[in-house]
């Protein structure tokens, strides 16, 4: 080691107000780690890892219903697609669940966070500005993000979100201000308008993860853990068949050439 450098240069190196590690000693935030064990949830640990502080119940019971709506959505989603075909190849479950982790990102997996950040926007300059915002983000994009879907007519998982939600503000729990945001930008996509375009998943969650203070690239990671679970149990069950190098098209099914 370099003379110059100290002890305590190195441990400043990898300052963390996360955890304490001593030998016979693990504390989370400042928390003995067995004080945990068996009186905190997953979610609330979550929460106390991530923002250094406790939910209240009705804090943690919406994180909590935000996290379970997102946990799977089928092989249509790459991640889970990629999760299974990788789960054949021979490697191990960790191997299987970071591939699919890793097809999480701005097209498949992001649109939490996006859309968290269009109603932070919003909330930021006024629901007057709704238009404005939404008109200023589809010169970027073609895409809307939190709205609408591609499979469901009707997201089965908005209703119940939102409804939490409001009962929520109702009770004083979180403000509303983005629950509010995120209705006036359906309302305004729904304006003369035949076919609905409801908000999905994405919308309901970035509504939650906004109103519960966490800042839009948390939206992305917490929707990451959620989705690990049902990346999870495809992989296990992918490998629990004895299939093989299964690719994403069944062998009978050959890919359209292209060119001459």
């Amino acid at each position: 080691m370099d003379p110059d450098v100290s002890v305590a240069d190195v441990a400043d190196w990898w300052a963390t107000g996360i955890i304490r590690m001593a030998p016979g000693v693990v504390e989370l935030r400042g928390t003995p780690v067995q004080e945990l064990i068996g009186s905190r949830s997953f979610v609330e640990t979550i929460w106390l890892l991530v923002r250094g502080d406790a939910p209240s119940p009705r804090e943690a019971a919406l994180l909590e219903a935000a996290m379970v709506a997102s946990v799977d959505h089928g092989p249509h989603a790459p991640s889970i697609a990629i999760a299974r075909m990788t789960a054949t190849c021979g490697v191990g479950l960790n191997n299987a669940i970071a591939s699919g982790v890793n097809a999480l990102g701005d097209s498949h997996g992001g649109a939490g966070e996006q859309c968290a950040g269009l109603l932070s926007e919003i909330v930021a300059r006024g629901l007057d500005s709704t238009a404005e915002v939404v008109a200023e983000y589809r010169q970027r994009s073609k895409y809307l993000p939190g709205f609408g879907h591609r499979f469901h007519p009707r997201d089965p998982r908005r209703d119940p979100l939102l409804g939490l939600v409001e009962q929520a503000v109702a009770d004083g729990v979180v403000a509303g201000e983005h629950l509010r945001a995120a209705q006036a930008v359906e309302r305004l996509l729904n304006e003369g308008r035949s076919k609905p375009v409801p908000m999905n998943i994405d919308g309901a969650t970035a509504v939650i993860y906004a109103e519960l203070g966490f800042p839009p690239p948390l939206a992305r990671g917490l929707f990451v853990l959620s989705r690990s679970v049902g990346i999870l149990a495809h992989a296990w069950e992918e490998m629990t068949q004895g299939r093989r190098n299964k690719g994403p098209i069944p062998p009978s099914i050959l890919p359209t050439r292209l060119g001459s």
